[in-house]
């Protein structure tokens, strides 16, 4: 089958590989269409410190069931356009013990500690695919990205009195976004870019601010009345995590969602002081996919926004190079595998 395979950091390319064996419990998977996750792109310039290599990038995806399991008894038949759950867990590790297998210690993500879903056919273990109730091969490969501001957004009660700021405009942040919506809150967002912002727009911001030529700190207090009830970090970086700090209301709520790479300094006292929540999010539960699926085939949110360009298989890598030197001007972007 053909695959796009990152041999190490910077080289990547569409190798012939075997079509994988199916195991016990397995059903045989035919990709349609996979997101680059800002994962995938860091694995490829060498800056994910999890991904090792070779390594077959990609954890966004759908695809369509060509065989189940002999003795599978479930929902699921061949032809079925589905999604899966690309988050290995140990199942034995206190966490997963304790039902919290988003966190599991030894999690194995597709694309990352182990291969992922850019190539033709993955064999996925039945229990993890999710159908996919109509919805197209497109919105389904953007479910998982989808569930990551989902869940995050769960950490918090975030109520429709509340006002929210998250910090961050990527694809990321937008879907934390429609999720802080889905509650019913006032939802604001900041970024350094417009383009971006007047996404966060489409998608149904009550207010946005370029935090290069506006001062945060001032937007805050015009907007608010004492701070940010809930403020959702989707950076991962320093200077947007003090933000929040800054920005939230005493007794509030930070969430993080972005993964930083570099340390943050700061005198804790201020979370005393403030009595802030800070809560982190990592992955999604198996539920969180669920829910999602039901609500974009309600009709409640344009996943097509979201999308800025759709490569072929055969032109993967120029799509990896794109994202790699991202001005800002691309969200997401889709490889189409195949039909």
């Amino acid at each position: 089958m053909k695959t796009i395979h990152i041999a190490k950091p910077g080289e990547i390319a569409l190798v012939d590989t075997k079509k994988p064996e199916v195991g016990p419990g397995e059903a045989l998977l035919k990709i349609r269409v996979v997101g680059i996750c800002g994962a995938d792109v860091a694995s490829y310039t060498g800056n994910q410190p999890f991904t090792t290599y070779p390594r077959i990038p990609g954890h966004e995806f759908s695809a369509e069931i060509v065989t189940l399991p002999e003795d599978y008894e479930g929902e699921l038949k061949p032809g079925d356009v589905v999604t899966a759950n690309p988050y290995f867990n140990c199942g034995t590790c206190y966490s997963c013990r304790r039902g919290h297998v988003n966190c599991c210690h030894d999690n194995q993500t597709m694309g990352v500690q182990r291969d992922g879903s850019f190539c033709e056919y993955v064999a996925m273990p039945v229990e993890r695919i999710y159908a996919g109730k109509g919805l197209t091969a497109e919105q389904l490969a953007m479910i998982e990205p989808f569930s990551i501001g989902w869940h995050a957004l769960s950490r918090a009660e975030v109520k429709p009195t509340d006002k929210v700021l998250v910090i961050g405009a990527g694809p990321i942040g937008l879907f934390a976004l429609i999720s802080a919506k889905r509650y019913g809150a006032e939802v604001y967002v900041a970024d350094i870019l417009d383009g971006r912002l007047e996404k966060a727009l489409a998608f149904g911001a009550d207010g946005i601010v370029n935090t290069k030529t506006t001062d945060l700190a001032e937007f805050t207090k015009k907007i608010t009345d004492g701070g940010f009830d809930v403020c959702v970090e989707a950076c991962g970086a320093p200077e947007t995590f003090l933000g929040c700090i800054d920005s939230c209301a005493f007794a509030g709520n930070i969430i993080l969602i972005g993964n930083g790479k570099r340390d943050t300094t700061f005198l804790h006292s201020i979370i005393l002081k403030k009595e802030l929540n800070v809560f982190g999010s990592r992955n999604s539960l198996p539920k969180d996919f669920k829910e999602l699926i039901d609500y974009v085939a309600s009709g409640a949110v344009d996943l097509s926004l979201m999308v800025s360009a759709i490569y072929p298989m055969d032109e993967a890598a120029d799509a990896f190079k794109a994202l790699a030197h991202n001005d800002g001007s691309l969200s997401k972007v889709l490889i189409k595998i195949s039909d």
